[in-house]
């Protein structure tokens, strides 16, 4: 698979390690030519470096490793380069005080697809510390890492399901890309607990067994709620 990379920093670094690995083309673009090449070369195994516009042309999936305040500004800039691609969203709006800084307004990943609206965009890899993904596998009590993805396009997510196996993990279809803001939230959520209080999230929800009380099975979803974790829309 093609891939091009849109950033130079950490994400970006761990995310394309892992594919180059798999034996997957890799091009690291930024505004920084040298830092683009310096994370190429760091990367090994075939990767290269390009401005933004041809890392952008030159991958069939297309990593948006940026931030939250210039994904959607340098997405549009290069919406031409993206029509047709896969475009990843790993980013978290998350401000100081692990405030969602997109608050009642549309989510991150939205916000890529209202500026490349020839993109298939797949909100993933939003949940863990960039050194979460440096880990090879990311395997945790002897489970690999289930990682959430969520979006409209079907071919997409199975692109983005595949590379998410290439990085050791298992991919957990959420829904459609509505579904991001929720994953963005959850991210939020996650940040505070982890870095704000030093709690274990796992420590908030029971096992699957007791999801509907002791000993009971999980409900199934209603036909009127489309979006739910395990039912893509």
């Amino acid at each position: 698979m093609r891939i091009g990379v849109l950033g130079t920093g950490h994400m970006a670094d761990a995310l394309a390690t892992h594919w180059a690995r798999a034996g997957h083309e890799v091009v690291v673009g930024g505004r920084d030519a040298r830092r683009a090449e310096r994370l190429a070369a760091r990367i090994g195994c075939g990767a290269r470096s390009a401005e933004l516009g041809a890392a952008a042309a030159a991958g069939h999936v297309v990593l948006a490793a940026l931030p939250y305040g210039a994904g959607a500004e340098v997405v549009r800039e290069l919406r031409t380069a993206l029509e047709g691609k896969v475009l990843v969203d790993c980013s978290n709006p998350v401000g100081p005080g692990f405030r969602l800084l997109t608050e009642e307004g549309p989510s991150a990943a939205r916000r890529l697809a209202d500026a490349a609206p020839g993109a298939r965009v797949v909100k993933a890899f939003n949940l863990c510390h960039e050194d979460v993904w440096r880990m090879r596998p990311p395997v945790f009590d002897g489970r690999p890492l289930a990682v959430p993805v969520c979006g409209d396009d079907a071919p997409a997510l199975a692109d983005v399901g595949a590379l998410v196996r290439d990085a050791g993990c298992e991919p957990l279809p959420v829904g459609g890309l509505g579904q991001a803001g929720l994953l963005e939230a959850t991210a939020a959520l996650f940040i505070s607990l982890w870095v704000g209080r030093g709690a274990d999230v796992r420590s908030i929800a029971p096992p699957l067994a007791y999801a509907a009380g002791p000993g009971g099975v999980p409900p199934r979803p209603p036909a009127s709620a489309p979006g739910m974790p395990g039912t893509p829309t």
